[in-house]
């Protein structure tokens, strides 16, 4: 990609004759737009700006900005010299022969047929479209000559560039967006600044709260429920006696309204059975689980009290960022030298459209001396599109999907390194016998020297595994876009089905690398191995892994919505004026919700940043304590390392004295 591609070809766009508009040190250096001799031989803005419409194109200074045609101005080139020389900017250069009859200009394509007022988008011409009073205009005219002495409608230009008023819009939204984030740019960075520090703050009130937020939610969840049962009981018990309610669900059949069903006392007996068996679960659960909650609720908190001693791996997910953002950085720049690494291909363009040869590939060089010129009048050789026949170029599919497997590898060799390197400042933490006076010195910057020096390979190879399986998911779904259109039935329930399989696989893969990589931080083990013996010991934890899952996913979820809901609220009082004492300071703004989706959007993804840690903190110290309980048993040679409030909720009056 580096040696063939050539990024130029995407910045500027390409003429007939395969040369760059707007390329400086070149004589198109002054002429950046292309221009189109003929749009209506464009099918759609998409076929323009893949370069491979049908008719001359030219780089010119500047789009055209009125109705013209060519038989007009050479009809009047005598006495009206500038109009000549005004349309003959858009004709070929060095052309300039008005004596030379209109047949041949036109087959030759020396010049347009007509010219009509145009605007520059994304470096070529468009025609300048308009709406007035709900009918389409060009210059506010809805009629043009096409130059072969016909008048017809501005509609016909439609098809050629549909769209385009869409997308034009749109540059005029992303206008007005751009200016909203340039005046409000520092309010949204306080809005973030405040995010940051809500998530720091919940995290320390988690050592506090974590219980209480969790009971309180479990027993609201008890009290709703009840109210349903309670509710579904007084509809049952007033709908007694009622004309029809005493008919079954069977005996109206299926309606479309659902009200009909609610009218019937077997709909809500058989909402109070689902919810009573809802709430005997809920309530058998709290009683046999309860002590497994208990370590669940203990390990959150312990977790806030671990991140308090090593603050710094609260902004480990920084590097991260930068890391990932290399990736897609070299990946995205790899792609476009890739996309761009074609060879010019030129093809035989002709008006007739009897023509054998017309979009054969041509030498531009050498197609002057053919016999093509001959048997097909007025054909050319134009520039079509980048690309070749060469063994390389055939491949560049299969280089495209080797470039993005090594991007998912990477990608995920730089998560892999920041869970490995959490993981190891936690351990460490878990691991001091005396919290915090054993703790090493500097024990996230420890723990990443750790990674990088001997764990490289064991993360790089757990990337791979992962990265092959996103690969093939990628393949599957590109398959699945390709064969949309088809009608065979089971291929689209083959490929779905594979599709469900790998995703499934993903997220298991994800979660044995996540307890591989703490295990691996803790031991030094190679991938194989901890993987294993990580599974295994989640396994013989099983219910205790379950509970702890969902009690941190609710905390944390819990913790996102307080901080991104807080900030939003807060950002929208200030962003339409709604605080009094920064009515002043707000920024006039073109749509008040641009700013407000990015405080909101980015606070989530802030208190994301900061509770991942968290929760990779939760994860290690949960493999740290079911390792301490079949490792060590209490007594003064194998003292348990976990904190005070495990042993009470495990049983234990007091710590073992550690054996000097």
């Amino acid at each position: 990609a580096w040696v063939h591609g050539d990024p130029r070809k995407v910045i500027y766009p390409t003429d007939s004759y395969g040369q760059f508009c707007g390329q400086k040190e070149t004589l198109n250096e002054n002429k950046t737009i292309l221009f189109y001799f003929n749009i209506l031989k464009c099918a759609s803005p998409v076929v323009l700006i893949n370069l491979q419409c049908p008719t001359t194109q030219l780089c010119v200074s500047k789009c055209p900005d009125r109705f013209a045609t060519y038989i007009d101005v050479q009809a009047s080139y005598r006495y009206k010299p500038d109009q000549w020389n005004y349309f003959r900017q858009f004709c070929k250069p060095g052309f300039n022969n008005p004596r030379k009859s209109v047949a041949q200009v036109l087959r030759d394509e020396d010049c347009p047929s007509m010219i009509v007022p145009s605007r520059p988008f994304l470096k070529r011409c468009f025609p300048d479209f308009s709406t007035k009073n709900g009918v389409l205009t060009v210059a506010n005219q809805t009629t043009f000559k096409d130059g072969k002495g016909k008048t017809r409608n501005v509609t016909d230009l439609r098809e050629a560039a549909n769209g385009i008023n869409n997308v034009l819009d749109a540059r005029s939204v992303g206008m007005k967006i751009f200016e909203d984030y340039a005046i409000s740019w520092y309010w949204i960075l306080i809005g973030l600044f405040i995010a940051m520090m809500l998530s720091l703050l919940f995290l320390v009130l988690l050592r506090f709260t974590a219980g209480v937020l969790f009971w309180i939610f479990i027993f609201g969840v008890i009290g709703i429920i009840g109210y349903g049962i309670w509710h579904c009981y007084w509809e049952y018990d007033h709908l007694k006696g009622i004309p029809g309610s005493d008919l079954t669900v069977y005996d109206i059949g299926f309606q479309t309204d659902f009200k009909v069903y609610l009218q019937l006392r077997q709909t809500w007996l058989a909402f109070m059975i689902i919810l009573c068996g809802v709430e005997v679960i809920i309530i058998l659960m709290l009683i046999f689980l309860r002590n497994r909650i208990r370590i669940a609720i203990a390990l959150l908190k312990e977790g806030s009290r671990a991140i308090g001693y090593i603050m710094s791996t609260l902004f480990y997910p920084i590097v991260t960022f930068i890391l990932i953002a290399i990736c897609i950085s070299y990946w995205a720049v790899t792609a476009v030298f890739l996309a761009t690494s074609g060879e010019p291909v030129y093809k035989v363009m002709a008006n007739q459209t009897l023509c054998k040869y017309a979009n054969l590939t041509c030498d531009p060089e050498t197609f002057n001396t053919t016999n093509v010129t001959k048997l097909c009048p007025g054909a050319q050789c134009t520039f079509a599109f980048y690309g070749g026949e060469s063994l390389y170029h055939k491949y560049i599919f299969i280089f495209q999907l080797a470039n993005a497997f090594v991007f998912l590898w990477l990608v995920n060799f730089a998560i892999a390194l920041g869970q490995c390197t959490l993981a190891g400042a936690f351990a460490s933490y878990y691991w001091a016998y005396r919290k915090p006076a054993d703790i090493p010195l500097w024990p996230l910057f420890s723990s990443f020297g750790r990674a990088i020096r001997y764990h490289t390979g064991s993360l790089a190879f757990g990337a791979l595994i992962l990265a092959i399986v996103q690969l093939i998911r990628v393949i599957l779904e590109y398959l699945d876009h390709k064969l949309k259109g088809t009608q065979n039935s089971f291929t689209r329930f083959l490929l779905c089905c594979l599709k469900c399989c790998f995703w499934c696989l993903e997220k298991f893969l994800k979660f044995i690398n996540r307890n591989a990589y703490i295990m691996i931080a803790i031991y030094g083990k190679n991938f194989c191995t901890s993987a294993r013996e990580a599974f295994f010991l989640l396994m013989r934890n099983v219910v205790r892994v379950a509970v702890l899952d969902k009690v941190t996913d609710f905390l944390l979820f819990l913790g996102k919505i307080l901080v991104a809901g807080g900030v939003g609220v807060l950002a929208f009082f200030f962003f339409t004026q709604k605080i009094p004492v920064f009515a002043q300071e707000v920024p006039t703004l073109n749509y008040y919700w641009v700013p407000l989706l990015t405080v909101i959007i980015g606070s989530y993804l802030v208190a994301h940043g900061f509770f991942s840690v968290y929760a990779m903190c939760v994860d290690t110290l949960f493999l740290c304590f079911c390792e301490d309980l079949e490792r060590n048993d209490g007594s003064t040679a194998k003292p348990y390392f976990m904190s005070a409030s495990l042993h009470r909720i495990l049983g234990k009056k007091k710590l073992s004295p550690k054996k000097t």
